[in-house]
């Protein structure tokens, strides 16, 4: 596998498919976010989950699906069934042998997959989340559409996700690395909605979880600080970049603080 350095130089030219799959792999990032890859941690999956109708024996597909933790949880806490979906071959096998360990194998599978041509037959699924993911994708239009054709007549999708504006987003937020961190390409939530409109989708509740961004943002922040004064073996590599790093973050926390930079969750429906 390539190095994080590698895959940032690859995203700096342009190269954006599987190279960001592959840096949320990297130990670096793994250790910087501590297991949360998103805002709101699992209390705020199990609130997607409750606007996308999830319950027990629920078909459920979870786009982008990382290293299954949220496939895992709602399979142990809701009883659904879970597919994952994910373009990261390693984070796949690690999802399957969490699976396997949890005893959840038999409730819970992976693959290897792009969200703009999901492995799944048309109306397939009861439900749909996409957590801090849709932001990522280069063609969102045609993953949006991709979504709505898998799922079932009536079944709903929740997508959750950074938001942006109304002010613009300065110049530091616009780069390679704040496109990782899910920023630079995020939309305002008006943009997410015409999305789901465009593909078909009956929009349904959407709400604002601002503090979720900035509690993460804050984490994000200490943990660099900290591991400028500490070892930390995952971030050696980097420490030359920390000083930036932290610079970053900072300008992410300002702009969360001025409402330029949020996170929601969105609630959409296929008709019946």
């Amino acid at each position: 596998m390539s190095t994080a350095s590698d895959q940032f130089a690859a995203l700096a030219q342009g190269e954006f498919a599987g190279c960001c799959a592959e840096l949320y792999e990297q130990p670096a990032v793994s250790w910087l976010l501590d297991g949360q890859l998103h805002p709101g941690g699992k209390q705020l999956t199990l609130r997607a989950a409750q606007l996308a109708g999830v319950g027990a024996g629920s078909r459920v597909l979870d786009v982008a699906s990382g290293a299954g933790t949220t496939a895992l949880l709602l399979a142990e806490k809701l009883g659904a069934e879970v597919i994952g979906v994910e373009h990261g071959s390693e984070a796949v096998q690690r999802a399957s042998t969490a699976a396997q360990a949890a005893g959840l194998d038999g409730a819970v599978s992976f693959q290897t997959g792009d969200a703009r041509s999901l492995p799944l037959p048309d109306a397939s699924v009861d439900a749909i989340l996409c957590e801090c993911s849709l932001c990522l994708f280069e063609d969102k239009a045609t993953a949006i559409g991709e979504i709505a054709r898998v799922l079932r007549p009536g079944a709903s999708v929740v997508i959750a996700d950074v938001t942006v504006g109304p002010g613009a987003l300065p110049a530091p937020l616009q780069t390679a690395a704040a496109r990782v961190a899910c920023i630079a390409d995020a939309l305002a939530l008006d943009g997410y909605e015409q999305l789901l409109r465009d593909a078909g989708l009956q929009l349904g509740h959407s709400e604002s979880h601002r503090r979720a961004i900035a509690a993460m943002a804050d984490r994000i922040e200490a943990r660099l600080r900290a591991a400028r004064i500490m070892r930390v073996p995952a971030l050696e590599p980097f420490r030359g970049e920390l000083d930036a790093a932290i610079e970053l973050a900072q300008i992410t926390q300002r702009a969360i603080a001025d409402e330029i930079v949020g996170y929601a969750l969105i609630a959409a429906r296929r008709p019946s």
